[in-house]
């Protein structure tokens, strides 16, 4: 009896993520006199790369993507009991922010298909107290943001776009990050593009952008060069501190310039394994929209559990026998329901505003039915830019193959 072979009947492809470009930069570092801070010659070389690709006017290269939009939502100066609204599917990094300023976030469902904010769901969230959106490209598909930017122009609110996971992606043929209020990006070890940790805030608006420094370094005012040093200990605002140093600064430079040609594999790739899974009834496939792209930081899928044996777990255990990259599920849960939000345990056991009466909130009540939905059938694949388009091919015929077996 012949032993059972798999599918994809070769080794996960792994990217050889670092090289001689971040050496190159790092050596040029150690000659450095100093290896602080945000304003030194790598950071400056960061800036430099980066508007390579954004072309936004104000920049601040910061500690991590959830620095990013903490700095972003200080901006906004954001008052205690004040409301943002995030989608229920993303990273904590989205919300962390958010509660530290004493604001409330409100939870807006998410498109079925896109597990992206649904613009209807989130005019309905919009409240007298609404100051902001925070809007999650989720897996590197790009949001509506021309939709969402409207809607927050039409109720005087601001608009943040999480592009943690969006490197390269495309909205209407523009990179992500550039219709919103407030660009937010991360260098984090899992992304596109990384320096272990890190992140980027941006924007074009005049309102905000010479402050952001101030909101990422304790509000200091450095933006005078030589300034008195009573005046420049002197911080006018409460700001935490979110520098990135500059060995960090030199990686992710270094890591900015092979950008285009890492968002261009996953891209082919993407399209690639979208094709294969289209093709198979039962399973529903990211929604891309027309004139977008995106830059699949993974690939999201969703299981009709009716129409499959076992449902999705047992769809992601047989696709993993056949040696595909597969993972039941994203996260858990909506973020909602993490215990930190179910028990109101944001500060020693306390929520100062809704104590002291300034929200209503009770996340014990709180249900997105779509995003419980889409997280309770989902999968995801990975992609990444080492792979062939004969491996998402064998990965293609076991999607195909598993359906096949599995179907009812």
């Amino acid at each position: 009896m012949n032993p059972f072979t798999p599918i994809v009947d070769e080794p996960f492809p792994r990217p050889q993520r670092w090289g001689e470009a971040e050496l190159e930069r790092l050596r040029r570092m150690v000659d450095q006199p100093s290896l602080f801070y945000w304003r030194g010659p790598q950071c400056g070389e960061l800036l430099a790369e980066f508007r390579r690709h954004y072309p936004l006017n104000h920049v601040f290269p910061c500690s991590s993507g959830s620095a990013a939009i903490h700095i972003a939502l200080a901006a906004l100066r954001l008052k205690p009991g004040e409301e943002v609204i995030v989608p229920p599917i993303t990273d904590m990094g989205s919300v962390i922010g958010i509660l530290y300023q004493q604001a409330v976030p409100v939870f807006a469902d998410v498109e079925p298909a896109t597990g992206n904010l649904d613009v209807g769901a989130v005019r309905a969230a919009i409240s007298a107290k609404t100051r902001a959106i925070v809007a999650v490209h989720l897996a590197g598909n790009p949001c509506d943001s021309t939709a969402l930017r409207a809607l927050a122009r039409e109720r005087g609110i601001a608009l943040i776009e999480d592009c943690a996971q969006a490197w390269g992606a495309l909205h209407q043929g523009r990179p992500v990050g550039l219709v919103g209020d407030f660009a937010c990006y991360s260098f984090n070890e899992f992304k596109h593009v990384s320096c272990g940790d890190g992140g980027i805030v941006a924007t074009d608006a005049e309102e905000y952008g010479p402050s952001l420094g101030q909101w990422g370094d304790k509000s200091y005012d450095r933006a005078g060069g030589e300034r008195d040093a009573a005046l420049l200990r002197d911080p006018a605002e409460l700001a935490p501190n979110y520098r990135m140093s500059e060995p960090q600064a030199a990686v992710a430079a270094a890591q900015l310039t092979k950008l285009g040609e890492i968002v261009q594999a996953r891209v082919q790739l993407g399209a690639r394994l979208h094709a294969h899974v289209s093709a198979v009834p039962g399973l529903v496939p990211p929604a891309i929209r027309p004139g977008d792209t995106s830059s699949y930081w993974f690939f999201l899928l969703r299981v009709d559990a009716e129409r499959f044996r076992g449902g999705r777990d047992e769809f992601a255990a047989a696709l993993r026998a056949e040696g595909a990259p597969a993972s039941a599920g994203y996260i858990p849960k909506p973020v909602y329901g993490y215990r930190v939000f179910q028990n109101h345990n944001f500060f020693g056991g306390a929520w100062p505003v809704r104590d002291a009466g300034l929200t209503t909130m009770d996340y014990r009540a709180v249900h997105c039915p779509i995003a419980e939905a889409l997280l309770g059938d989902c999968l995801t694949l990975t992609i990444n830019e080492a792979m062939t388009a004969g491996y998402i091919d064998k990965v293609g015929r076991a999607v195909a193959a598993v359906a096949a077996r599995l179907r009812r």
